[in-house]
């Protein structure tokens, strides 16, 4: 199978009702990132010093040398970015999860003791903070089980939530495969949790931001002021917490770093933000591991048969038949690129819709002589498909009087005559007398017409079919 792996569907139009703890509108989750002393350093073994996240302008890694800025800016967030968030937090009494560096964790005991007094959830932000996108996976694995082993070791708990930011393509299904974890943020693709499956395991995700981040007041475009921070977050909490009224509770991440954010000038915005939420009712601010036991027994994971992943010989077999008899367009939309976006009804209608769209006249024609009369000989006799004798029967075309079957047979002959293959129509848009009055208008149209008519109505029937069978 020519396979397409990311996800471009997600929950479609219709995410799940969250169905946050007392009915709240909207989750909002301060992730604080703790990564002072965890960063690219000489000292800690690495080639060059750090480049990354500072307000330094222009900054470059300086091979083989400390670079003294960097570091004094990094150690700014430990020694007086973190106690200025951590009063805000414990005094606001809002949770907040802790992205923990292991090594950074490790350099920094009074920090973590107060992480702990304070209730925060302390989770795993990788071993130490570097790129892994250039790790081969024995390696990542290593550093991966390593990182759990210290974070363990410092905090006196095992870490249950993972998010390594700086990461690889195989980042997620190595950490998945560890078990280890009640959920991963290295993602960005939603507003809300969601299953993965990874091998035998279902792994809740928690997708993280980029974008209601302090980490714009040392990337471009960006922050200027704290006042600027503080409008995109009201902007985004004010809309989401509108959709929350409108039955559409979703969750807002608002990722933060002590090195930034814990200036003095910055976190002006961010207090504003926090008294700007506080002005509402129905606003939950959990730790990100709350949100993983609310959604574990909420909206627990429940596996299905999906046909991007199916074989074949399995593929044809449930979905040879939505198109009348002919199991060949089944076969040739499973050689397409098929992924997750397929795994719905619009999804797999558009695949084998392709597939009969691309096909040549005679075949689409041998599509359309394939489909029984209206109310004919076939139906009598009870030798309809399963789906035509359920199509038929809903509109009442299973029970006609003499005349309207006398006129059926009588319109279905002369359509065949003149067009040369039956008449068809996704029956399940009308009743009886529509039905008839759509045949009657419809016999007198040239066949090109009608032709193309024609398929648009088996399309029609195919997507009604997928949808009583796929989400």
């Amino acid at each position: 199978m020519n396979r397409y792996p990311r996800d471009m569907r997600g929950y479609g139009a219709n995410p799940p009702d969250p169905k946050w703890p007392g009915g709240a509108r909207i989750a909002v989750q301060f992730v604080l990132n703790y990564e002072e002393g965890g960063e690219n350093s000489i000292l800690h073994g690495d080639a060059a010093s750090e480049a990354f996240l500072s307000d330094i302008p222009g900054a470059a890694q300086w091979p083989g040398q400390r670079h003294w800025n960097m570091e004094s800016v990094y150690e700014y967030g430990a020694r007086a970015g973190f106690w200025r968030l951590h009063r805000l937090f414990t005094g606001t009494g809002i949770p907040v999860t802790i992205y923990g560096v292991a090594t950074a964790l490790a350099r920094s005991p009074e920090q973590v003791a107060a992480m702990k007094a304070a209730g925060w959830e302390i989770a795993s932000h990788g071993l130490k903070w570097v790129e892994h996108r250039d790790m081969p996976e024995a390696e990542e694995r290593a550093a991966i089980a390593a990182a759990i082993r210290l974070h363990t070791e410092v905090t006196g708990e095992s870490p249950r939530g993972w998010y390594t930011g700086r990461c690889s393509v195989n980042t997620v299904r190595l950490v998945a495969e560890t078990g280890a974890f009640d959920y991963i943020s290295d993602t960005y693709d939603d507003d809300l949790p969601y299953w993965l499956e990874v091998g035998e395991r279902d792994q809740l995700i928690i997708p993280y931001t980029l974008e209601a981040n302090d980490m714009r007041f040392a990337t471009s475009p960006g922050w200027i002021t704290g006042e600027h921070f503080f409008q995109y977050l009201k902007d985004a909490f004010d809309t989401l917490y509108s959709e929350g009224e409108s039955g559409r509770p979703a969750m807002m991440s608002v990722g933060l770093h002590c090195r930034l954010i814990g200036r003095p000038g910055k976190i002006a915005g961010l207090k504003r933000f926090v008294d700007h939420i506080r002005g509402f009712d129905g606003v939950w601010c959990p730790r990100r591991v709350d949100i993983a036991e609310h959604w574990a027994k909420t909206h627990p994971p429940k596996r299905r048969n999906r046909p991007s992943d199916m074989e074949k010989n399995e593929f044809v077999k449930a979905y040879g038949g939505i198109f009348e008899h002919s199991p060949w367009i089944a076969e040739r939309a499973r050689d397409l690129e098929l992924g997750p976006a397929h795994d719905c009804a619009a999804g797999l209608h558009n695949a084998l819709c392709r597939a009969f769209r691309t096909a040549s006249d005679d075949e689409r024609l041998g599509v359309l002589t394939a489909h029984p009369d209206l109310a004919g000989k076939l139906a009598e006799a009870k030798r309809l498909t399963a789906e035509s004798t359920s199509e038929q029967a809903s509109a009442g075309l299973d029970a006609l009087t003499d005349a309207e079957r006398a006129r059926f047979t009588e319109l279905n002959t002369a359509y065949v005559d003149k067009h040369g293959f039956p008449f068809i129509i996704a029956v399940r848009d009308h009743d009886k007398a529509s039905i008839l009055a759509a045949f009657e208008r419809r016999i007198g149209n040239d066949r090109a017409t009608e032709f193309a008519e024609a398929c648009a109505q088996v399309e029609r029937i195919a997507e009604f079919r997928l949808k009583d069978v796929l989400p």
